[in-house]
């Protein structure tokens, strides 16, 4: 039997599989890059990947395919996102195949970041307002999970003592 630092069995292949939102900016995957690695240092995943829902490489359904491909047969997701929202509680799972296409109509959301954009102030084609956000409309790549694999998906980070604590620290810093 094979086991890490911790005395876990590492005999049945496993992965985690960090997701994050992705950005055109290339802060937000090299965040989820570093998290990851931060992850595979202490030993306690055998395997450690990353998935972005838009805009980066490796997308979720890539990484998926590379994941399954390796041989493994449990993935655990963890999205890397403070609160749940609809890409936490509908849009992952629906890329993981969690949550059947039938239990989530299309959708279509806004965002707005509070920067000026150059978009026109009507409504687009999306059918949101284009001030200081945008809107986008997910299209998924469907994914074969076999029978065999297991995927667990779990909560975002949440209100965390953890997190709290690092704003505290980010606050009271000079």
């Amino acid at each position: 039997m094979l086991f890490n630092k911790k005395g876990k069995n590492m005999d049945k292949k496993e992965t985690l599989l960090l997701v994050g939102h992705g950005s055109k900016l290339p802060y937000s995957k090299q965040l989820l890059v570093d998290v990851a690695d931060k992850v595979k240092t202490s030993g306690q995943f055998q395997n450690v990947e990353i998935g972005l829902m838009e805009f980066n490489e490796p997308t979720i359904p890539q990484s998926l395919k590379k994941i399954i491909a390796d041989g493994t047969k449990r993935i655990i997701v963890v999205p890397v996102f403070l609160a749940p929202g609809t890409h936490t509680e509908k849009d992952i799972p629906r890329m993981l195949g969690i949550l059947k296409d039938s239990a989530v109509q299309d959708h279509q959301h806004c965002h707005d970041h509070g920067i000026p954009h150059n978009h026109d102030q009507s409504s687009g084609q999306d059918g949101c307002k284009h001030g200081n956000g945008h809107g986008h409309h997910h299209n998924f790549e469907k994914v074969d999970i076999p029978k065999d694999v297991e995927i667990i998906y779990k909560k975002p980070i949440g209100a965390d003592d953890r997190i709290a604590e690092i704003v505290m620290e980010r606050a009271l810093k000079n």
